[in-house]
């Protein structure tokens, strides 16, 4: 009981330090998703084997959507007519960062770990997509029709309906609100579990696992970084809820480098997408995609290593400093919150 006791402790100041991050990045989730047009996706992810995989990970690294929620976002992009490279740079870029995750990074750990981790989610994506642009198996040129249908209330198919006559119909005040709805509804039960789970194993892990116990094991370097590669990429976690779990690992004597592979290789990929991926990017794809990953990620796990021993940067001791410019009562307040909107989307999940 006491045990128990000490982890739901745990798990609550994390959440208090995490419940108003979350909610900021659940909100511009919701701006992005009314005010972002399917069709103009498609029109810039289908052009050039190079600018269209800029274009692609620069759209994947804000957006709120983990490993397996990206899957058909990804292939109905690629039916839209994005080319095998974009699509695979959006399906990188998207899980390993987004607003939410960001926003919470920025909660748990630091503000150096803030900004590595969308650089090296960019970067990642942008490599993998040039690969498989150059050296990849060549793309069908398939253009499928776009969803037009309005995200607002479906008031029109986008086909029958000109787009300039369609702005008309619904105001700001209409497309934030609907945005909000959605974004604190479908999108947040599809993170809301994978969250709050991520917060009870970074509880466990503090209550149970005594401080710098894994420094000694695994530390920092190449060893760690290739454990936490193979633990990563089979495991279905989602940016959001990875990042509680590797602010944890870091105060238990990880090294920053190391947590940053995990929170690469965890959200990006697991033993269920693979067989997806390959369906969309086909085997070679796949290969590309993993490869890339993994490579991209050990090489920035060293780098960040390198950029916080230079500094003289200690990890464990900025984690959770940014939360300090927020009083007590307001934290509670955003962790109360948080579990208020989590109950009638948790409760719809079968």
């Amino acid at each position: 009981m006491t045990f128990f006791l000490e982890v739901m402790h745990e798990a609550w100041n994390l959440l208090n330090e995490a419940g108003i991050f979350i909610l900021f990045g659940i909100f511009v989730a919701a701006l992005i998703k009314m005010f972002i047009s399917p069709e103009s996706v498609a029109k810039h992810l289908a052009e050039g084997r190079v600018k269209s995989v800029f274009k692609a990970a620069l759209l994947g690294v804000p957006l709120p959507l983990c490993s397996c929620g990206v899957l058909p976002v990804g292939a109905s992009l690629k039916k839209q007519g994005a080319n095998n490279g974009a699509t695979t740079a959006f399906l990188i870029a998207t899980p390993e960062s987004g607003v939410d995750s960001m926003a919470v990074t920025y909660a748990l750990m630091d503000p150096l770990m803030t900004v590595i981790r969308p650089v090296a989610a960019m970067v990642t994506a942008v490599v993998a997509g040039l690969t498989e642009n150059f050296i990849g198996e060549k793309p069908e040129n398939v253009q499928g029709d776009l969803d037009r249908t309005c995200p607002v209330d479906g008031c029109c198919d986008g086909h029958d309906c000109a787009p300039e006559a369609h702005r008309r119909h619904h105001g700001y005040w209409e497309k934030f609100t609907r945005g909000l709805t959605y974004a604190f509804g479908d999108l947040w039960r599809d993170i809301a579990p994978w969250f709050f789970v991520g917060i009870l194993i970074s509880g466990v892990i503090a209550a149970w696992v005594p401080d710098d116990a894994l420094s000694g094991i695994l530390g920092g370097g190449m060893r760690a970084m290739l454990v936490m590669l193979l633990v990563g990429i089979p495991l279905y976690i989602c940016a959001t809820a990875s990042t509680p779990i590797a602010a944890t690992l870091i105060l238990k004597g990880i090294s920053p480098g190391a947590a940053l592979v995990f929170l690469l290789v965890g959200p990006a990929t697991n033993a269920t997408s693979l067989t997806v991926l390959v369906k969309i990017l086909g085997r070679r794809g796949t290969v590309i995609y993993l490869v890339s990953l993994a490579a991209c990620a050990l090489l920035f796990g060293v780098a960040a290593d390198w950029i916080y021993s230079s500094f003289g940067l200690s990890a464990p001791a900025m984690i959770g400093q940014a939360t300090r410019m927020f009083p007590d009562w307001l934290q509670m307040a955003g962790a109360i919150c948080l579990i208020g909107l989590s109950l009638l989307p948790l409760s719809l999940i079968h």
